[in-house]
């Protein structure tokens, strides 16, 4: 499977529009700061494409893959960073005289119908609490703790064929070790990791920072770990010491599982 990150941002993305600290002036100047919302670009052989998430730099992430269609997504949960962009791939769909399809637990599709209930005429929605297929990968999502934000789903894909096993946890912390249970044997780790060491009390926190999410891969020891969901508080051009095996995610960084 071919992995692209469209987007490593928090929900705010970089440059913050009210910010002018260093990350951000960076950000507007060069852009090695600068981060679109959240999202991935799956693609398997003899599949179609599919997003992971579909926030609301959506139209940008498009353009920037030549894209002008995608027919399916997954979402992990229905807050506006991942959710945002729907609306205008629906419009796209109505002029395209085409459909989508939106993959998520019920709970997610459910607030997703409530906030846009004429959606589904192009974007049909399918629940996948129990799982399912993507060429020969199962893809499974599992309920993680949110923070102050609730909850939020991770999804965890493994190939039938060869075993391989990789997770996108983009939104979490203070897992519990029933929801950690995923993260063992991991080829890759995609987790989100907003801060270098947020300093906020851990009940106005919603995501793990990234010395919380090494203490993570130190326990789990997936063989490779990019964190994403970057906040304005990381930059990419102070050298952070992390591990060989852990690195930043990148807009538009590919990789193959």
């Amino acid at each position: 499977m071919r992995i692209t990150f469209l987007g490593n941002g928090d929900s705010m993305g970089t440059p913050r529009v009210y910010c002018d600290c260093s990350v951000c002036e960076e950000a507007r100047a060069s852009g090695s700061n600068r981060r679109y919302r959240s999202s991935l670009l799956l693609e398997e052989a003899g599949q179609e494409p599919m997003l992971l998430d579909c926030g609301p730099d959506w139209r940008g992430q498009m353009e920037r893959q030549g894209l002008k269609h995608v027919s399916k997504a997954l979402l992990t949960h229905a807050h506006f960073d991942h959710i945002g962009g729907l609306t205008e791939w629906a419009d796209a769909c109505r002029w395209l005289e085409k459909t989508a399809r939106l993959f998520a637990p019920g709970e997610v599709l459910a607030e997703v119908r409530q906030r846009f209930p004429w959606i589904e005429r192009h974007l049909p929605m399918t629940v996948n609490d129990e799982g399912m297929r993507y060429g020969r990968w199962t893809i499974t999502p599992w309920k993680v703790n949110h923070g102050k934000n609730g909850y939020s789903y991770a999804y965890f894909f493994e190939d039938e064929k060869e075993g391989t096993k990789w997770a996108y946890c983009s939104d979490a912390i203070n897992l519990t070790d029933a929801q950690k249970a995923p993260l063992s044997g991991l080829k890759l780790l995609v987790l989100g990791t907003s801060y270098v060491e947020e300093g906020f009390p851990m009940d106005t926190r919603s995501v793990y920072d990234m010395k919380e999410g090494l203490q993570l891969a130190e326990e789990f020891r997936p063989a490779s770990v990019i964190f994403t969901h970057l906040s304005h508080d990381v930059d990419v051009r102070v050298n952070y010491d992390l591990p060989a095996h852990v690195r930043l995610a990148a807009t538009g960084m590919k990789l193959d599982v």
